[in-house]
This record gives structure tokens, sequence and C-alpha cells, in this order.
């Protein structure tokens, strides 16, 4: 199968997902034996949700451009020149 970017991250995500929702399905069926196989899945489901997010948070930026920019407004300037 060939796959390029564009349709390679979806089918990763889609799998991401599915994993994720497996998980849950067998947590809320019962299918937990003890407190640390409990332990495991929800690592597991922790660590599928956060690649998940980053690999949206990758695809789709939106970081505030406001946050990053030094704001001078507040800036008392000492050399007597006015505020830009």
């Amino acid at each position: 199968m060939d796959h390029t970017l564009e349709t390679f991250i979806p089918v990763l995500r889609k799998k991401i997902r599915d994993s994720y929702q497996s998980i849950g399905d067998t947590m809320m069926a019962g299918g937990v034996k003890d407190i640390n196989q409990y332990k495991y899945l929800l690592g597991q489901a922790q660590a599928l949700q956060l690649i998940d997010q980053e690999i949206g948070a990758l695809l789709n930026p939106k970081e505030d451009t406001k946050n990053d920019q030094t704001e001078t407004n507040n800036v008392i300037k000492f050399d007597g020149s006015p505020k830009d």
C-alpha cells in the first residue's frame, strides 16, 4: 500500500483513536482483571490521547502570536524618549 504524508497521517490517527476506543470499551465492559491491568490500560489510553493531540497540534498550529511578541506598551523608558 502506497502512502503519502497526506494519507498516512489520517490512517495513523484513525488507528490511534481505534486503539483508544478499544481500551475504553474494555474498561467499561469490566474486562480489567486487576488494578495493575487497570493502571496499564489507563496509561496506554493517556499516551494514545497525548499522541493524537500532539499530531493534531502539529497539523493545525493555533499558537497565539500575541504571546510570542514582546509587549512594550507597559514598559517605562528612562532615556526620555517617548514610547514607540
